[in-house]
């Protein structure tokens, strides 16, 4: 049966023009990717990336303005008959010193890794002006990448 998969995102950016990522291991694949993901039935788009950013940052976030929505196909990676369908928003919070980070990209404590099947992730701070297409996995964050450099 084929059906959308639609992901929420979102895009924080600190007061020294540095964006937050997600590195994580998940079904044995390591991808990074902007913090959010997936919308449950009967959810809003915003209320979705507010639960989403405070189940896995531990932040209350507030959310600003829209900044992109998928506007091609793409199909999963995890599942050949689901289309996503990503929106992002620019995201601000105010208690960022909560936020524990680290400094290199997939920096797991062994156990959070131990099992292939598991799931884990860490969150990292990419300067703008370093961040690239390189810097993110998912095909639609590329793009993403691409238009925040551009604006």
């Amino acid at each position: 049966m084929n059906s959308f998969n639609i992901r929420v995102y979102g895009i924080l950016q600190d007061e020294q023009n540095r964006i937050l990522v997600s590195d994580e291991f998940v079904k044995g694949d390591y991808i990074t990717k902007f913090p959010g993901g997936g919308l449950e039935f009967g959810e809003g788009t915003r209320d979705c990336l507010k639960r989403e950013f405070l189940e896995e940052t531990g932040l209350n976030i507030t959310i600003g303005n829209h900044f992109y929505t998928t506007d091609f196909y793409q199909q999963s990676a995890f599942n050949k008959d689901h289309q996503i369908i990503s929106i992002y928003y620019f995201v601000h919070c105010n208690e960022l010193e909560k936020l524990k980070t680290r400094s290199k990209p997939f920096d797991f404590s062994p156990e959070q890794i131990a099992d292939p099947d598991g799931e884990s992730e860490v969150f990292r701070w990419i300067a703008i002006n370093d961040l690239n297409e390189n810097s993110v996995t998912l095909p639609i964050d590329k793009i993403v990448v691409r238009l925040l450099k551009n604006n």
